[in-house]
């Protein structure tokens, strides 16, 4: 007698676990609604999940009677197709980060909760075929039809907003034109595209160097390549991506965009608009989740043909993608750094390469990981070496103020340079990478110093919100006046933040316009869109503020740029430091002189000295780059090695030791001498959020030696008793220690 085969369904449910589950499909659910990559929702321990199917199979480990069932469907179609769920398993192996957490956790939020797969469309309005044959002046006794049938043969196809606009009786007219079947409405996600002509604007005219590239990379379409477009800031870029972007719009196929950070996509989402008649989404965390869900059910579907986003949207699926832009490639904001923790460059690439189409990472100061695979012939490097049309690059000058008289951190001479600048009507950019009033509140009577409860970190005042603040674990403290240790000493701001600095230059500068960019400042959604309008309508004198004004964009006003305080960065634990440093002084300085006029580059240091800055003064990154690649040769450090860093955190210290002394036998059995184990150690924080936290470096010359050794370490890591004391993660690639 023949047993029944039961339909079984291998499911990934975001669970801590690195495996697949075994469900059974119920009588209820025909096997025709089963395919791979749709959602189901389903029992797990004492909760219902949503998991994504990766297998159908009817065998199974594990005896069918003990197998739960499916509980619903999500889905009547895959959301993810075989190239979508190939990047991902790659993930799950490259990073060691759990199967269900990557395939569910990719998903937008919405799609996660179970909520319907469902792209929201509008009403479109046009004419039919005899519509657009019929003469109007036949129409004369119709005015408001023989109007709307003029209207609709001029426009084409029209929003249902913009048809209800031209007549209050539109309804009416509507209803008559769909009698004579006239008029025809349809659901759209966005108005037609045509292939043909997706331009609105004309495309500018490139230089020499400029047309090389585009040349070159036109050449390359529907072939995997990798392509690393040097060119210095202001050398028009942005222009190379959008005539390439044309050449593949033209195929009828779509084009990701991502950029390293939120702020520089309205800039970019406007230049786009403005050129193309192509439906354009943007994908990014200050969205709201409907909002995620439409970009990305658009792309999925073939709706939208471009895709601006952050390294969030790395994973949305497309219907047919032609090419891949990584802009500013080298900026750390493209790591991902905490949960799966992966390179969204690294990660694209490979992505590109599963679709067998170009990708191209953009930076006026390329990652070193990125020359390298130019030395490697691994990448092919285009070069942008002048400014577009007639701006010319900046003069940078390093400004000495040791033993200077200072005002806020601003020297005399800073403040001359600042004034001449104004009345010239001129812009200026201030850089300070620090938020808040000042980094730290000190007691100048016994050494006292303001320090966050949870974590070994300073607290930053916020003077305008009468705070002390921890910018690691967000607990908020009230601001106070006297020494809590000797009670007798007044306490007193030490460093600066833009806070203290907006205020000082309130204080000089009453009658100018000053503008500050930070995190408190453009916290309110809209704030920062407006914020950029005003400095580029030339409604700003100032500018003050940190990181998010050092990349992409561009103020044609602005003609003198400084960074207030760079010594931090010169003296760091951190072999990186250095490369960000010099990439940080680049981009900055990038800012000023992008118009017609002659732009200069202010760095206040006290050490004018220093290696590096002589360097990129006298020189420029191009020779700063090669020079740190032989020196990181020479220590053997990435790219000429690759490393992995296991972070642990405990309740207490002892737990963490406990954990590393159970592990290192394991790491000494899989280990053959290939792999560098450095640590365990205490981490340059040892102690956030309350937690104290440790840290184990692995390491070695060749790429597959420690993928090897890490697939055979992970599994039995949570095997281990001591493993369940402690919180534990892997970074694979880590671009800093801490």
């Amino acid at each position: 007698m023949k047993h029944k085969k039961f339909l079984i369904v291998r499911l990934a449910v975001p669970v801590i676990l690195n495996q697949l589950f075994d469900y059974l499909v119920p009588e209820t659910i025909l096997s025709a609604e089963i395919k791979i990559g749709l959602r189901v929702l389903v029992p797990f321990r004492q909760k219902e999940k949503v998991a994504i199917i990766i297998d159908i199979t009817t065998e199974t480990e594990i005896k069918t009677e003990k197998l739960k069932a499916v509980i619903k469907v999500l889905d009547k179609t895959s959301l993810l197709n075989s190239k979508d769920r190939e990047l991902l398993h790659w993930l799950c192996h490259y990073y060691h980060h759990p199967i269900g957490y990557v395939f569910c956790n990719t998903l937008p939020s919405l799609l996660k909760k179970g909520k319907e797969a469902i792209l929201k469309k509008e009403n479109f309005y046009s004419l039919t075929k005899d519509g657009l044959l019929l003469d109007a002046r036949s129409l004369n006794r119709s005015p408001k039809q023989q109007f709307f049938i003029k209207k609709l043969q001029q426009a084409k196809v029209v929003h249902e907003k913009t048809f209800k606009s031209w007549d209050k009786s539109w309804r009416s007219v509507k209803t008559a034109l769909l009698k004579k079947q006239w008029l025809k409405i349809e659901q759209r996600f966005f108005t037609d595209f045509n292939p043909i002509t997706p331009l609105k604007e004309l495309e500018l005219k490139l230089n020499n160097s400029q047309q090389q590239a585009v040349d070159t990379l036109n050449n390359a379409l529907g072939d995997f390549n990798v392509f690393l477009l040097e060119g210095v800031t202001g050398s028009g870029k942005t222009e190379v991506y959008m005539q390439l972007i044309t050449k593949v719009l033209i195929k009828n196929q779509q084009v990701m965009v991502l950029l390293p950070e939120i702020t520089l996509t309205p800039q970019l989402a406007s230049r786009f608009k403005s050129r193309f008649s192509v439906p354009i989404v943007i994908f990014h965390s200050k969205l709201s989740d409907k909002q995620r869900l439409q970009s990305w059910l658009a792309m999925q579907m073939g709706e939208a043909y471009i895709l601006l986003g952050t390294r969030s949207a790395l994973f949305t699926p497309f219907k047919n993608m032609g090419l891949l832009i990584l802009d500013e490639e080298h900026d750390s904001s493209f790591k991902q750094q905490d949960n799966l923790r992966f390179s969204t460059r690294d990660v694209a690439v490979m992505r590109a390469k599963l679709l067998n189409i170009p990708i191209l990472l953009g930076s006026a100061t390329p990652s070193l990981e990125s020359l390298a695979n130019v030395e490697k012939k691994r990448y092919q490097l285009l070069r942008l070496p002048q400014r577009a049309g007639d701006a010319k690059a900046p003069e940078l000058i390093i400004l000495d103020i040791r033993n200077k008289r200072m005002q806020q951190g601003l020297s005399t001479v800073l403040l001359q340079k600042i004034n001449q600048t104004l009345n010239n009507n001129e812009q200026v950019l201030i850089f300070l990478n620090r938020r808040g009033f000042a980094p730290r509140l000190m007691c100048y009577g016994c050494g006292w110093v303001a320090r966050c409860l949870y974590c070994e970190a300073n607290l930053v005042i916020h003077q305008q919100q009468n705070q002390l603040r921890c910018h690691y674990c967000q607990h908020q403290y009230l601001l106070i006046n006297t020494c809590p240790a000797c009670q007798k000493q007044p306490l007193n701001p030490l460093g600066l933040g833009t806070e203290r600095v907006e205020q000082l230059l309130n204080s000089l500068y009453p009658n100018k316009t000053i503008i500050r960019l930070d995190a408190e400042t453009t916290r309110i959604k809209g704030r920062l869109e407006g914020y950029l309008t005003q400095i580029n309508q030339g409604d700003a004198d100032i500018i003050l503020g940190t990181q998010m004004l050092a990349k992409g964009h561009h103020f044609p006003e602005v003609t003198l740029a400084v960074l207030l305080d760079i010594d931090s960065g010169l003296f760091s634990l951190d072999f990186r430091a250095a490369e960000k440093l010099a990439q940080l002084i680049i981009q900055v300085a990038g800012r000023a002189g992008r118009g017609s006029k002659l732009g200069t580059v202010i760095l206040q240091t006290r050490q004018p000295s220093h290696p590096l800055l002589t360097l990129l003064v006298k020189q420029d990154y191009s020779k700063f780059a090669k020079e740190a690649l032989i020196e990181r040769k020479l220590a053997l450090l990435p790219p000429y090695s690759y490393q992995a860093l296991l972070r642990v955190e405990g309740d207490d210290e002892i737990a963490p030791q406990n954990f590393f002394n159970a592990l290192k036998p394991l790491t000494e059995k899989y280990n053959q001498g290939l792999v560098l184990v450095l640590g365990a150690v205490a981490a340059p924080m040892p102690k956030r959020e309350g937690r104290y936290r440790f840290q184990l470096l692995f390491q070695s010359e060749k790429r597959m030696v420690l993928q090897h050794f890490l697939t055979q370490l992970m599994p039995d890591i949570n095997k281990l008793k001591e493993a369940i004391k402690i919180q534990w993660s892997l970074d694979v690639d880590p671009i800093d220690l801490y």
